[in-house]
């Protein structure tokens, strides 16, 4: 009798375990997907009759207590739901509760005209992290400051 009570204690403990661990787990994933992003540098590298190449930099903020290892990143970018291009940022190490400076180029291949009216820009795509022994997909959605957007898509 004695024997069947160890056993089950031992049973319970490791579906406590368990749970605790899907719990942490869980956590963990809905603070990656809560990542924030910023666009700390633009620069205008080349203009030609394709369109314009930036080099920028972002900042990416983690939130939560994994560290997090990213692939090549890439990106599009609309203005007013338009397409007007794309973009790669580089692989990147993003420290747990830490935050990362992440460089890439964005090629735009449509010159917007909306006279004095800053356009509504968004930047969205799939950022793939390493955790462990798994691998998770991250959507990011930004949107940047009327500034932001003013300097990214270089209107006067």
């Amino acid at each position: 009798m004695k024997l069947f009570t160890v056993r089950s204690s031992k049973k319970a403990g490791v579906i406590f375990l368990f749970i605790i661990a899907g719990m942490f787990g869980y956590s963990q994933y809905a603070f990656a997907s809560q990542i924030g992003v910023i666009i700390t540098e633009n620069t205008l590298i080349s203009e030609d009759e394709r369109g314009t190449t930036h080099s920028l930099q972002l900042k990416f903020d983690n939130p939560s207590l994994l560290m997090l290892t990213a692939g090549e990143t890439e990106f599009v970018v609309y203005a007013d739901d338009k397409r007007i291009g794309d973009g790669t940022l580089q692989s990147f190490v993003l420290p747990s509760l830490g935050d990362a400076l992440v460089d890439g180029t964005f090629q735009a291949d449509t010159k917007l005209k909306t006279g004095n009216d800053i356009p509504i820009v968004k930047i969205s795509g799939v950022t793939t992290y390493d955790v462990l022994f798994t691998s998770i997909d991250v959507p990011f959605v930004f949107y940047p400051s009327e500034d932001q957007a003013r300097e990214f898509i270089h209107q006067n």
